[in-house]
């Protein structure tokens, strides 16, 4: 059953899924607008593994990224939506404006972005060196937050 882990209970069961011999995929975002572009950039996520870890940014981490009037919805908001989706079994927060040092603590066997954070995946050099594979997947034609946003602004009287 999907859940909200703080970070060091997520690092514990990730010791655990690796006794058991289990594939640990993690992926990140702000997921502040969901889109079927997100999701199916996470069921393509999960396909590589047997667990799939989605690390969100919190909303000062967002607001960082992405201005002041951002997020849409709170961190709190955006983990419970995130916990209903079939292909996510984990939820964290990270206030970094990376997550590397939560991937460093994971150390997940596969690491994925979407391909436009190809040029930078926080965290690939730690999940290389551990002999982990750092994917970046190709995104959903059409799809983006920054598109939906500008078209709610353009729609406005």
């Amino acid at each position: 059953m999907p859940r909200f882990y703080e970070r060091a209970d997520l690092v514990a069961a990730r010791r655990q899924w690796r006794q058991e011999g289990r594939k640990v995929v993690f992926t990140n975002g702000c997921y502040d607008i969901l889109h079927p572009g997100h999701i199916r950039l996470l069921e393509r996520a999960r396909n590589h593994g047997d667990i799939l870890i989605l690390a969100l940014n919190t909303d000062s981490s967002v607001q960082r990224l992405k201005g002041p009037k951002r997020p849409f919805l709170s961190e709190q908001q955006r983990a419970q939506i995130a916990l209903s989706l079939e292909a996510v079994d984990a939820v964290t927060l990270f206030d970094e404006d990376t997550p590397r040092e939560l991937i460093a603590a994971v150390l997940p066997d596969v690491l994925i972005k979407g391909a436009d954070w190809s040029h930078f995946i926080a965290g690939r050099e730690e999940v290389e060196a551990a002999g982990g594979q750092v994917l970046a997947l190709s995104l959903e034609p059409g799809y983006s937050t920054t598109n939906i946003v500008d078209q709610i602004v353009q729609r406005q009287p």
